[in-house]
């Protein structure tokens, strides 16, 4: 595990990278702190990913609603305030939106 020291993000000064999806554009901002991953992410209206992720991942829905659908069909809505939490290979999971979202993803080596 990394020692982190205080400090503050701003998101305004980081830059974004474009990721397309099966269907629409993901746009990250990224912040790498040693094993430590904090992602601003934006999904575009309509929405699908490419791949389905084995990742373990902490993602809270900041704005709008999502679908994250595992592998096995279940599929679970997540709403503005809303979190999930999984460990790196405990399931195989994609996102989808029809109206677009804005999450905040943290992930790392302690999801192992």
């Amino acid at each position: 595990m990394s020692t982190i020291p205080f400090q503050t993000i701003d998101w305004s000064q980081i830059e974004k990278t474009e990721h397309v999806g099966e269907t629409g554009t993901a746009y990250w901002q990224t912040i790498q702190l040693g094993g430590l991953r904090v992602r601003k992410v934006v999904y575009s209206k309509n929405y699908l990913a490419d791949h389905w992720c084995q990742k373990g991942h902490i993602v809270h829905c900041l704005k709008g609603d999502f679908i994250s659908e595992l592998d096995n069909g279940e599929k679970m809505t997540l709403t503005k305030g809303m979190t999930y939490i999984v460990s790196d290979d405990m399931s195989s999971h994609r996102s989808i939106t029809t109206k677009g979202v804005e999450l905040l993803i943290i992930d790392g080596d302690f999801l192992v």
